[in-house]
């Protein structure tokens, strides 16, 4: 499931709203032990657009 959420992620990297959306949904699908992978690669791949972004949706879940 992390491989398929990083294709879409990647397809909708293009608009802020859809990659939001997308992260989410990852977010929810990846399993508990992927999470902190999924968050830094999303930090290396998309940091210089969606840096604040990524923090923040990770925040709400690695911190809970």
């Amino acid at each position: 499931m992390l491989e398929f959420c990083k294709k879409i992620l990647e397809k909708v990297s293009f608009d802020r709203h859809l990659f939001k959306k997308e992260l989410m949904k990852s977010i929810k699908w990846v399993k508990t032990e992927e999470l902190e992978v999924l968050r830094r690669w999303c930090l290396i791949k998309f940091g210089n657009l969606y840096s604040q972004l990524i923090k923040d949706s990770f925040k709400k879940v690695l911190s809970a």
